[in-house]
């Protein structure tokens, strides 16, 4: 982000979601690769504990019912035990849901992209500061350029909210999606599932719409990510909103919160 009103506005993009709609998701067991179930009488938090987590804060949890987090962890097949990372968290409100949904035993790897530091040099302060509070000690923050982020093992699922189309725009500074795609995959365990969440923009649209209006054709996303090895494994349809016309920037105010959002899952084979 070439100015902190740029930055903020890259930031914001992440946060916004919209109302609920039929939902078509898998159960979170069916993921392959994931790791075991925690041993008898450790309580396993369900996606539903997770986002009830005291922890949390009244900001994240105000937004709850516009953002669906225990359906989207439920859709990614997160559970306790998982290595997650979380791509570009943002104010961390999907890094905190996660952080409990893996328990003590698994990790949350949040990357922060360098190039984001380089234009604000506290743009992970915030995300570092949930990796130091207790109940989110399994944070791990991880400062690594976008186009070759790297955990330091092999993860379960790679985790994308609202920022997959800002690696499309040149002026943030972010590489290209076809280099971010190549590390999601090296990441994952065989089996792994990338889970990108973003604005849909209208069929068709090309790329000046990531610019112009922060959306991304669904479509395109697909192409580009089973271009880079990964099978299409399902989607979501909680966030989508078909009264969204796809032709406002995701701020103006006749669609802020409101935007029809698409989420995919691409398995590792």
């Amino acid at each position: 982000m070439k100015t902190t009103l740029t930055l903020a506005a890259a930031t914001a993009c992440a946060m916004l979601l919209q109302p609920t709609m039929a939902q078509t998701a898998r159960p979170p067991d069916a993921v392959s690769g994931a790791s075991p179930a925690r041993p008898a009488g450790e309580a396993a938090p369900a996606p539903a504990a997770a986002v009830a987590e005291a922890a949390r804060p009244a900001a994240d949890t105000d937004r709850d019912a516009l953002r669906k987090p225990g359906e989207m962890v439920k859709f990614a097949g997160i559970r306790p035990g998982n290595k997650v990372v979380d791509f570009m968290p943002g104010s961390g409100y999907f890094t905190r849901v996660f952080s409990e949904a893996v328990g003590p035993k698994g990790v949350v790897y949040a990357v922060v992209p360098e190039e984001m530091l380089k234009r604000r040099a506290t743009a992970a302060d915030g995300i570092k500061a949930i990796a130091a509070e207790p109940a989110h000690h399994n944070v791990k923050v991880l400062v690594q350029p976008a186009g070759a982020f790297a955990p330091p093992e092999p993860v379960d699922v790679v985790w994308t909210s609202q920022n997959y189309h800002d690696v499309h725009t040149a002026s943030f500074g972010l590489g290209n999606v076809t280099d971010l795609n190549k590390a999601a995959f090296k990441a994952l365990k065989p089996g792994g599932m990338y889970v990108v969440l973003d604005h849909a923009a209208a069929p068709g649209a090309g790329i000046e719409e990531s610019t112009k209006l922060h959306r991304i054709d669904p479509a395109m996303v697909k192409q580009e990510v089973t271009t880079a090895g990964f099978v299409f494994d399902g989607e979501d349809s909680s966030l989508r909103n078909p009264a969204d016309p796809h032709t406002a920037g995701v701020f103006d105010p006749s669609v802020r919160g409101k935007t029809d959002q698409f989420i995919y899952r691409f398995r590792k084979p």
